[in-house]
């Protein structure tokens, strides 16, 4: 007799909202590569921390893909939707552009007993000659609306939000002091 398998449910973060956008910077095309990260944050499971120094992850609940490749997904979106850019890929085509990046956070922690969305992720744009050309820590948080995880997801979905609006003017600055 096999063991029963435990009930998941598989999440996605919601649809990104970027409304406002900088002018755009023209024919630039700019590539986004999936984002390094650490054996916990760089898997399916959604990590929590319920309290001071525990680390714990959600029980029958994951992301649907790895966390990278959401935020990377997030950020290529974002920034198409931006229309900074001509146009905005996965890195894997030649570009003018190439961002990297380290995600550092994506979890969910307690706060005074209620639950937060924290991001932060380091990132550094390269040119087409992957020389570095500037470097930037960006973070952003979102509290939940309650415990529940749909709740905790939609969290998610509005702190990469604001990362994203953060990328896009600090991209902005950086590329129109080039041009």
């Amino acid at each position: 007799m096999l063991p029963e398998q435990e009930s998941l449910t598989l999440y996605r973060l919601p649809a990104s909202s970027i409304n406002e956008a900088p002018a755009s910077l023209g024919s630039i095309t700019l590539g986004v590569e999936t984002p390094e990260a650490g054996r916990l944050l760089g898997s399916e499971r959604i990590v929590v921390f319920p309290e001071p120094m525990v680390v714990s992850v959600y029980e029958g609940a994951r992301w649907h893909d790895d966390a990278p490749v959401l935020v990377q997904q997030r950020l290529i979106e974002a920034l198409q939707e931006s229309g900074l850019f001509a146009s905005v890929s996965s890195g894997k085509l030649p570009t003018d552009y190439t961002l990297l990046s380290e995600l550092r956070s994506f979890q969910s922690e307690y706060i005074q007993g209620h639950p937060e969305a924290r991001l932060q992720l380091d990132v550094k744009l390269l040119d087409a000659n992957r020389q570095p050309v500037a470097s930037r820590s960006l973070s952003a948080s979102a509290k939940a609306e309650s415990v529940e995880i749909p709740q905790v997801v939609a969290a998610f979905g509005e702190a990469g939000d604001e990362l994203s609006r953060e990328l896009i003017g600090w991209l902005h600055g950086e590329l129109s002091n080039q041009y």
